[in-house]
């Protein structure tokens, strides 16, 4: 039986001649190529997808980067405020007590 599939193998597909190249016994792709063009697509979607993810956690650090230099402006910011108000409020203290200490002296003199 020329043009025919072995008679070794009970399928239905063994009826059709193997005269055209495309056509297969087994249930696949017509080609080689499109299965590798398949594998090849669902790759670079893959990589699309990864290449996305990571510019979003690339800007993500970029921004939390950012975020951090502020808050340690901020911070630094704040704790010369504080020495400068706890600074002032040292200087008053200072005066407000050397008030009571004339009013005393004055209250002990009259």
């Amino acid at each position: 039986m020329v043009g025919r599939a072995p008679a070794a193998r009970n399928t239905p597909l063994q009826r059709f001649p193997t005269a055209f190249p495309l056509t297969a016994l087994l249930p696949r792709n017509y080609s080689f190529h499109m299965a590798e063009h398949d594998k090849s697509s669902n790759l670079d979607l893959e990589l699309k997808r990864l290449e996305k993810r990571l510019e979003e956690l690339v800007a993500t650090v970029h921004r939390l980067k950012e975020e951090n230099r502020a808050l340690r402006a901020r911070q630094d910011s704040l704790a010369s405020e504080k020495t400068t108000v706890m600074n002032r409020s040292e200087q008053v203290r200072a005066r407000v007590e050397a008030m009571i200490g004339r009013l005393k002296a004055m209250e002990r003199t009259a």
